[in-house]
């Protein structure tokens, strides 16, 4: 908002200036808590803001000659900045004058000549009257004490000061009055009217009668600020109807209080041929204009002068590039921040007038920012679009300032934004399914698998955390059989692993971030156990006691091949693990039997003799597992008469058996062992597919 008040100069300190709280909208016992300051844009500090009642109050007297001197308008500009959220507001002070200076002449007695053959109306011009009020309460008129031989005439200058001149009325007489003696009155406009006095002598001069003569009296010139010191500005036409040395005329500078006379020091005067030229730089922004008088005095005795007024205008050149000024910057920035949030508040000056001091200001256009006019020479820089840090973590915005003139100049300001994190990316594995391989019987804490979990956020909000999920798969917690370092992702065993009890395992982790709030992800390990030969071949037929042996009759006459007997064997073992063998142990005599290898049958390899012994054979079965392990039993076989080979019961006797009740049960569990090793392999191929 743009807030514009008024007070006079004459007005105490702790004066009201304007209600705040009340222009803004803002509620009084919100000021404190948004940290309400008062910015001056000059260097001394006149106002300051009363918190509590929430009024800009008067910190000092004001001066407003002081401030502003003479010119016709007198305002002091302010900021007020808010914050939560952050806004700037201008405050425009319009200090009023009041009429508290009297008018007051340069000198308090003039002295004046004037030749006894002067003719009515022969003017003398007077020294103009100061009065430091403006407007209304600046000089409004002159008055002379009563004469028969003078009047005053006013004369108003092209700035619209008014100039005093003595106008003779009659003829003068020197022998008759040689000096009168006159009061000069100026007069202001205020209420009530303040006044200034000053003498003024005439003394009446014989000899020259006719005075210099400017022609015309007050003129103006037009003149570019970049001139070259040395530039004419004008020559003055000066006239002397008198002869010789009374019509020789000089020329100085005329000086007045009202005239400081910086002019002296930017212009030069040829005293013998009127020339005013330049002799120092010339700056419209340091003043746009300069009123230059000039006496133009001849050689007479008396001497007689005039006076020329010189009115010089300087138009204005664009020879000042804009300044760029960063009143506020919030940085860093959220990168979930809205569109429209305020980053920034820029200021912008141009010391030039006109088209040569209004400014644009530019940015890059592939920014996700905006510039946003606040008001006059102010703006905002906001955000146009979403930020993600993840891809950009800062921006270098330079601002650009242009002016309108011709040729442009231009000024620019880099200053670096930082996007501040936010947790809004959840962690990522690189697979949402691994799968690891461990050996049986491996020691507890062996390294099974290691996860890797990336977080493109930063600081805490990247920080990962691992842990291991029970998802109630296992008869037992999966925490009982595993455990994850929390750290690195590394999963560890906690027990030694039994293949024959637990084949596969699906270990679920988790990794969670740091954040606020925590963002997470799952992944599944399928930890597969690797059979190792730690299991015997079992002999379920026949079955017979530890240190016993099995009696089997054969008639005694049996022929090569026939079937005696079948050895049965499992293996809790899988894979080459289980692969069992058959073999008879070497005795010290050969034996009319054989063993087939693969089957377990034992045969007769050869003809027996009519009266033979009882045979005792040792058969070993033997996996193919490394190191291989190995079980034994003992066949006694006794050839019988009347023995009869019942090949059916012999072949269904390792399944109807009573002995033998766990062989359908080590059966059914190899078939669902390798079902479920199929299934959870088709389904892996299926995943990664």
């Amino acid at each position: 908002a743009q807030l514009r008040y008024s007070v006079a100069e004459d007005r105490e300190p702790g004066s009201s200036v304007g209600d705040l709280a009340k222009d803004l909208g803002v509620e009084v016992r919100s000021l404190a808590t948004r940290n309400l300051r008062l910015v001056s844009e000059g260097e001394q500090r006149h106002f300051q803001v009363d918190l509590a009642a929430g009024v800009l109050l008067l910190d000092s007297r004001l001066d407003r000659e002081a401030l502003c001197g003479q010119s016709p308008t007198c305002s002091l500009h302010l900021q007020l900045v808010l914050e939560n959220p952050l806004q700037l507001h201008r405050v425009e002070v319009d200090v009023l004058d009041v009429n508290d200076n009297a008018p007051q002449f340069p000198k308090p007695e003039v002295v004046l000549e004037i030749t006894e053959v002067a003719n009515p109306g022969t003017r003398l011009p007077l020294e103009v009257a100061e009065d430091p009020d403006m407007g209304s309460n600046s000089i409004s008129t002159y008055e002379l004490s009563p004469s028969k031989h003078f009047t005053l005439s006013i004369n108003v200058r092209g700035d619209g000061v008014k100039m005093p001149e003595i106008v003779l009325e009659k003829p003068l007489d020197r022998e008759k009055v040689a000096v009168h003696h006159l009061t000069l009155t100026a007069l202001d406009g205020g209420n009530p009217v303040k006044s200034g006095t000053a003498k003024v002598t005439i003394h009446v001069l014989d000899a020259n009668d006719n005075p210099p003569v400017c022609d015309p009296p007050i003129s103006k010139v037009y003149l570019e600020e970049n001139v070259p010191v040395g530039t004419l500005v004008t020559k003055l036409n000066v006239t002397d109807l008198d002869e010789g040395p009374n019509g020789d005329v000089e020329y100085s500078f005329k000086i007045s209080n009202n005239s400081p006379g910086k002019f002296i020091k930017l212009f030069s005067l040829d005293p013998r041929t009127g020339e005013i030229r330049t002799k120092a730089p010339l700056d419209y922004e340091e003043s746009s204009a300069y009123e230059i008088a000039v006496r133009a005095r001849d050689k007479g005795s008396p001497a007689m002068e005039g006076h020329c007024h010189l009115r010089v205008e300087l138009i204005d050149i664009n020879d000042n590039s804009p300044e760029i000024v960063l009143t506020s910057l919030s940085s860093p920035v959220q990168e979930d921040a809205t569109p429209g949030t305020v980053i920034a508040l820029i200021g912008v000056k141009d010391s030039d007038s006109g088209d040569n001091g209004q400014v644009r200001l530019q940015i890059a256009k592939e920014l996700p920012f905006k510039l946003v006019s606040s008001f006059k020479e102010h703006f905002s820089l906001v955000t146009n679009g979403p930020l993600d840090r993840e891809k950009a973590s800062g921006y270098n915005i330079t601002v650009r300032a242009v002016d309108s003139g011709s040729p442009q100049r231009a000024t620019q300001k880099t200053f670096y934004l930082r996007i501040a994190d936010v947790n809004d990316n959840a962690p990522n594995f690189s697979s949402p399914f691994d799968t690891a391989h461990v050996q049986e019987n491996s020691l507890p804490g062996t390294s099974v698998f290691s996860l890797s979990a990336s977080d493109p956020d930063e600081g805490s909000n990247a920080k990962l955390t691992y842990s291991i999920l029970d998802n109630g798969m296992q008869d037992v917690p999966i925490s009982t059989y595993f455990r994850i370092d929390q750290d690195n992702g590394t999963v560890y065993t906690l027990r030694a692993l039994d293949y024959e009890q637990d084949k596969v395992f699906q270990v679920p982790v988790e990794v969670k971030d740091a954040g606020s709030p925590a963002l997470s992800s799952t992944a599944v390990v399928h930890v597969f156990v690797l059979d190792e030969n730690d299991n015997a071949p079992t002999i379920v037929y026949p079955s017979v006691p530890k240190g016993s042996a099995f009696h089997q009759t054969i008639p005694p006459l049996a022929e090569p091949g026939y079937l005696v007997t079948k050895i049965v064997a499992v293996d809790a073992d899988s894979g080459h693990n289980a692969w069992l063998s058959y073999q008879l142990q070497e005795t010290a005599e050969a034996l009319p039997f054989q063993v087939e290898r693969r089957s377990g049958e034992i045969r007769v390899a050869q003809a027996l003799r009519e009266s033979e012994d009882p045979h005792r054979l040792v058969v070993e079965v033997r996996d193919n597992g490394t190191p291989s392990l190995s079980t034994s039993v003992v066949i006694v076989i006794s050839p019988e008469e009347n023995s009869v080979q019942d090949f059916a019961k012999s072949l269904e006797l390792p399944e109807s058996s009573p002995k033998d009740p766990n062989l359908t049960l080590y059966l059914i569990i190899s078939l669902v062992s390798i079902s479920l090793v199929s299934c959870v392999m088709f389904a892996l191929v299926a995943a990664r597919c």
